[in-house]
């Protein structure tokens, strides 16, 4: 009985194991999630005033999934895409809405910013 259950606990843990090797990791950032994350800020960014805290809590967000060189160029190319399909948007109200949100992001949000040169 003993020799059955330990034949049993070896092929599930090899089970763990494997899945765990072969499962590939969802990597990156995708602008669907960079556009949810800003949704909020519309309102800030075409007419200024205070930025509502559920605007601050995705660009918090944003600022948290940025942790590679790749996801932070994802990041700034979807921000620069996103401000130019919305009608409206002030380039001053975006550069300034991460320290309106007491948030340091790693470059200026800006259409000007060049995205390929983000380290």
């Amino acid at each position: 009985m003993a020799s059955k259950f330990m034949k049993l606990s070896f092929a599930v843990a090899l089970v763990v194991v494997l899945t765990t090797l072969f499962t590939p990791e969802v990597e990156g950032v995708t602008c669907g999630e960079v556009v949810s994350a800003v949704a909020p800020c519309l309102g800030y960014l075409r007419n200024g005033g205070a930025p509502p805290s559920v605007c601050c809590s995705g660009v918090r967000g944003l600022r948290n999934k940025a942790r590679t060189t790749g996801d932070r160029k994802t990041i700034c190319n979807c921000l620069k895409g996103a401000s130019s399909s919305y009608k409206g948007v002030s380039g001053n109200y975006a550069a300034s809405l991460p320290g309106k949100c007491g948030i340091n992001f790693p470059y200026k949000i800006s259409p000007s910013t060049d995205c390929n040169r983000i380290q």
